[in-house]
């Protein structure tokens, strides 16, 4: 994430000040001033310690004020802080704990703060679909507190991630904004006819941008001014022709953010062989960025679990795989960029292979945001807990450090567990009928999983097994493949599941094992009963996981000559999924 991006970010929630119903006259004071300008100097600087010192006194000034609106305004700057500085996990808890907080105060017309935080943090995560939904709830919210002057900015955020996809839609997001602006903050209307030209520029229509940039022009010479102001000339040089003049100025004014303009002048140009080139330099610089955040955080938590033997060996293991994947992409990209360059004479082709790149470019780096972002959540625990047990200045008790080891290698098994997903499935997809030479005992592996399963379950949750089966019944079949189906199914139910019951049934059928795993968790719609099988589907997008698993139990149980599906008969609240396996007795 560029730190353009996190700057507006922060003038977004500064903004919500102005918005506030509480008596200001306090705002004038010296003490104040000082404590704002301290916070102001510290965010700008990037200073952690003086950032956070400041920040809580002045929090601590403005609750003596009885200004809550503007405290809980310096709360979201702290979560906007913690983003600049990448650390995602510590933003998203102290977005929960603010979410939480004005829920117990009953604070309702605060509350639109804390999910826009939230949209921010899944906007950075890639989660674009989820970002919006947020923007929109905290834009109702606004509408219902009569916070209008603070809406525009937030219909802004959803025009950022919804350019790309909808641009008809995006223009009439900007009207809706205008609108607003026009009755309760006309300073933001040219700023916002300025973007509406820009998003024409991108959308190709030259005549409508053409037609905005005149009356960009009028308004600079009325004394107006648009933090788009640059980008507007950039792409009025290229719209008259000035397409090299126009590129030198997006590398010179705008920095960072000029790769992505560089590109689409180009594109539009027609000039296809720089726009390629323009799209794979930016490309490479995004993967770089993601690449060092999460190679950073691995190394870190390296260094740290050097402490225990087995777990930093098993850690450097998967690593190590992890690394060879994104290699692997790499070199596929590269592939494709020799593929493109060597028929870069063909005007056709070379388009085609543009768009081509532009997709798959598009898929790599949701991938890389969606395992980037499952792994770094437990990678961020881990590091956590490890810099705790670390610092000899604290006195912990036996029993914190061992809750903190256990902490830290339920997240280390989490992680060995994604990775184990996707390897598995990958390896089983290309795969034919599975080998059964296992002779088991069935009960006995049933009583053994949910003895394994029991130090997930969350407190209060019971396990019990209902089996119909005699103790000495024996099958044969791929003994590992099995346990991987049910490890699968019990994982699933006991995240699902806050209190209540997990039951694992079985029973036989002439020549046909069924083995069943209930719980009375949240449960799944009828509707969603196939869509579930599919590959990175998860129903509820905070929960963690890459959504592997039960197209992996499906895979095995497949393989095995059996099959796994959702019972959608089973009574609401809970889920049932039964697996399904020949039973091939043992003479």
């Amino acid at each position: 994430m560029k730190p353009l991006r996190y700057l507006l970010l922060a003038l977004t929630a500064l903004l919500a000040v102005t918005n506030a119903k509480a008596d200001n006259n306090y705002k004038e004071s010296a003490e104040f001033i000082t404590l704002r300008d301290s916070v102001h100097h510290a965010f700008n600087d990037g200073d952690s310690l003086r950032f956070f010192h400041s920040v809580k006194a002045l929090q601590n000034y403005l609750l003596k004020q009885g200004d809550l609106h503007t405290y809980y305004t310096q709360r979201c700057n702290e979560i906007v802080f913690l983003m600049n500085r990448q650390k995602i996990f510590e933003a998203y808890k102290l977005a929960q704990q603010l979410s939480k907080e004005l829920r117990e105060k009953g604070l309702d017309s605060e509350m639109y703060m804390a999910i826009n935080m939230m949209g921010h943090i899944n906007r950075y995560c890639g989660n674009h679909e989820a970002a919006k939904q947020c923007w929109y709830e905290v834009i109702r919210l606004m509408e219902k507190e009569g916070y209008y002057e603070s809406m525009p900015p937030i219909y802004m955020n959803i025009v950022n991630v919804e350019l790309s996809d909808n641009h008809e839609e995006a223009i009439e997001l900007l009207e809706k904004a205008k609108e607003i602006s026009l009755k309760y903050s006309p300073e933001r209307v040219f700023d916002i006819e300025t973007r509406k030209s820009v998003s024409y520029y991108n959308a190709g229509d030259t005549e409508q941008f053409l037609k905005g940039y005149k009356a960009y022009r009028e308004g600079v010479e009325k004394g107006l001014s648009s933090v788009h102001g640059r980008l507007m000339e950039i792409y009025y040089q290229a719209c008259i022709g000035n397409i090299d003049k126009a590129v030198e100025m997006a590398r010179r004014d705008i920095g960072d953010d000029g790769s992505e303009a560089i590109t689409l002048i180009y594109s539009n140009a027609r000039r296809w062989k720089e726009a390629y080139e323009s799209l794979r330099n930016l490309t490479d610089a995004n993967d770089s960025i993601n690449n060092v955040v999460l190679n950073n955080s691995m190394q870190g938590i390296q260094d740290e679990l050097q402490l225990y033997e087995r777990e930093r060996a098993e850690t450097r293991l998967w690593t190590i795989t992890f690394v060879v994947i994104i290699t692997l992409l790499t070199l596929l990209v590269a592939a494709l960029v020799y593929i493109v360059a060597s028929r870069r004479h063909h005007l056709r082709q070379l388009t085609a292979a543009y768009q081509h790149a532009l997709e798959s470019d598009k898929m790599k780096t949701a991938f890389i945001k969606n395992v980037s972002h499952e792994i770094r959540t437990p990678l961020n625990v881990i590091s956590g807990f490890a810099q705790v047990l670390s610092n000899p200045d604290l006195d912990l008790t036996p029993e914190e450090r061992k809750e903190y080891a256990k902490m830290m290698l339920k997240n280390t098994h989490f992680i060995t567990t994604l990775v184990n997903q996707m390897l598995e499935l990958s390896h089983n997809e290309a795969s034919g009928t599975a080998k059964c030479d296992d002779h088991v005992v069935v009960n006995r592996l049933l009583r053994q999983m949910a003895q394994q399963a029991q130090s997930c379950l969350k407190p209060g949750v019971e396990l019990r097994i209902d089996t119909l089966l005699d103790n000495d019944l024996e099958m044969q079949t791929n003994e590992n493949m099995v346990r991987h189906i049910l490890e699968a199914l019990l994982d699933n139910a006991a995240k699902n599941t806050s209190d209540g019951i997990i039951t694992i049934q079985a029973q036989a059928n002439n020549d046909q094992l069924t083995i069943a795993v209930e719980d009375t968790g949240s449960g799944i719609p009828a509707a969603e009963a196939e869509h579930i099988f599919d590959r990175f589907v998860k129903l509820d997008n905070f929960k963690q996981g890459l959504g592997l698993g039960l197209p992996l139990t499906r895979t095995l149980a497949r393989r095995l000559g059996g099959n796994v599906f959702l019972d959608t008969t089973h009574p609401q609240p809970g889920a049932r999924f039964v697996v399904t396996l020949p039973l091939n007795p043992l003479k």
